[in-house]
């Protein structure tokens, strides 16, 4: 159940994010001096945490799918299910944490 719950909200996450996205961009066609202003306010810490978060949603989203088209479509996936989870959980743990250390170490040096 918590995989759903998660799968759901990084599904809202990962949308949100590309309304955002395409809002900001679309700037650039109105007033390019905005568009700048808008960019820059994204060159802070807290962006830069937000980004991680970012990535940790589409890790998850994208393998949790992975496996959810897998209990879909393989005969014997409802029967794995549990194990896939963990199987799921283990492969984003290491390249999340893999992708967060380079986040933050991209953040730190241009931070400072």
């Amino acid at each position: 159940m918590w995989a759903w719950v998660l799968h759901r909200i990084t599904g809202v996450t990962i949308f949100f994010f590309l309304f955002v996205h395409v809002l900001d961009t679309a700037v650039i066609r109105i007033n390019k001096d905005e568009y700048d202003a808008i960019i820059n306010t994204y060159k802070t810490p807290i962006i830069g945490l937000m980004e991680i978060a970012l990535v940790l949603c589409v890790l998850f989203h994208a393998f949790n799918g992975l496996r959810v088209i897998l209990i879909d479509f393989w005969s014997k996936g409802a029967r794995y299910q549990r194990q896939m989870l963990w199987v799921v959980l283990g492969v984003f743990l290491v390249v999340f944490g893999a992708a967060a250390v380079r986040l933050l170490q991209l953040i730190i040096t241009h931070a400072f």
